[in-house]
C-alpha cells in the first residue's frame, strides 16, 4: 500500500522530468488537494510536499482533507461523491481566515477536477491560479490501476465501471464512476454523470460556473507523457475520444465544449488563461525542480 502510494501519488522525487531554470518569488498560500488512493497528508506524499512548499515558499499551504481523520480521508478518493467532497472543501475554505485574501489551488490527479469544481461553485475566497497536476478533465474510460488498493478489489471497481457506470447506486457508490466517460454512449453519459456532466455544462449551460472559472488569472493543466493511469492521457489538457469510438483523439479546440463555448473557454484561450504545460513521466512522477521551474511562476 505504501509503495502505492509513494510510488504513483506524488513521486516527486523519482521522476526523471528535466528543469529548464528557476524564479520562485513569495506569494498567496496554497490549497492542495491529493488524489484517489492518497491523502492530504501522509509524510512520504502531500504532507512531505507541503512541508516542502512550506519551508521553500514561505506561504500558508491547506492540504485538503475529507472527513475528521485520515482513514476518511483516504476513503473519499473511492467511496464519498464528489459533489459532498466539495460542498464540505468550500465550506472549509470559506472559515479559514488565512484564505481569505485568495489562493492558488494544485490539485493531484482527480484533486484537479475537483478543485475546479471549487472555482466554478465556491468563487469566495477567490481562487487566483488553478493547477491541475494529471487531472481528468473530460473524465477517464478506462481503469488500469488503483493506487493503494489490492488487485481484488481494483477488479469489482473497474467491472462496476465496465458494466454499470451510469446506475444510481454505482454513481452514488463509487468516485470514479462520477467522471466515467463513455464515448460510445455519449448520451448517456451526458444524462447519468452526476459530477463530471455537471461541472461541464453538458447538460444545461451554466453561466455562474462560465463567469466564476473566466474569473481565474490562469488556468494551467500539466499532462504526464507517459501517464499509466489516465486514460486517454489527452483528457489532461481537456482531450478526448472523438464521439462514438475509442481510439481517435480530439485535441480541446475540436471539441463541442470548445466550439460551442459550454464553458467559456474559448474566451479563456484568447485571453491567455489558458496554459498547456508537459511532463515526460508517469503519472505524477516529477522532480522538485522540475516543480519550481514550471510551476513556481504561478504560485
Amino acid at each position: 500500500m505504501i509503495r502505492s502510494v509513494v510510488v504513483l501519488m506524488i513521486g516527486f522525487v523519482l521522476s526523471g522530468c528535466q528543469a529548464r531554470s528557476s524564479n520562485a518569488t513569495e506569494g498567496l498560500p496554497i490549497v492542495m488537494w491529493h488524489g484517489m488512493g492518497d491523502t492530504c497528508c501522509f509524510p512520504f506524499s502531500l504532507g512531505g510536499f507541503k512541508s516542502f512548499l512550506e519551508g521553500d515558499l514561505g506561504v500558508y499551504v491547506k492540504s485538503v482533507e475529507i472527513g475528521n481523520s485520515i482513514v476518511t480521508d483516504f476513503k473519499s478518493g473511492y467511496l464519498i461523491h464528489p459533489n459532498r467532497q466539495v460542498e464540505e472543501v468550500c465550506r472549509q475554505l470559506g472559515e479559514d481566515p488565512k484564505l481569505a485574501n485568495g489562493y492558488n489551488a494544485i490539485g493531484f490527479s482527480q484533486g484537479g477536477q475537483f478543485l475546479r469544481a471549487i472555482a466554478q461553485r465556491c468563487p469566495a475566497p477567490k481562487m487566483n491560479n488553478l493547477i491541475t497536476l494529471g487531472g481528468q478533465h473530460q473524465g477517464v474510460f478506462g481503469l488500469p490501476d488503483c493506487p493503494s488498493l489490492s488487485s481484488k478489489t481494483c477488479e469489482y471497481f473497474r467491472q462496476l465501471l465496465n458494466y454499470a457506470a451510469y446506475a444510481r447506486w454505482v454513481q452514488d457508490y463509487l468516485v470514479q464512476a462520477t467522471y466515467w466517460h463513455d464515448p460510445l454512449n455519449e448520451y448517456v453519459y451526458k444524462e447519468s454523470s452526476t459530477f463530471l456532466a455537471d461541472i461541464n455544462n453538458e447538460r444545461t449551460v451554466n453561466e455562474t460556473y462560465i463567469e466564476n472559472l473566466q474569473s481565474l488569472n490562469k488556468f494551467v493543466m500539466v499532462k504526464f507523457t507517459k501517464d499509466k493511469i489516465v486514460q486517454p492521457i489527452e483528457s489532461q489538457w481537456f482531450g478526448y475520444y472523438k464521439p462514438g469510438q475509442d481510439r481517435d483523439i480530439q485535441k480541446l479546440e475540436e471539441s463541442d465544449l470548445f466550439l460551442k463555448n459550454r464553458l467559456g473557454l474559448q474566451e479563456m484561450h484568447q485571453r491567455n488563461k489558458l496554459v498547456f504545460l508537459e511532463c515526460e513521466g508517469n503519472h505524477l512522477q516529477f522532480t522538485k525542480d522540475w516543480f519550481k521551474t514550471n510551476i513556481y511562476p504561478f504560485l
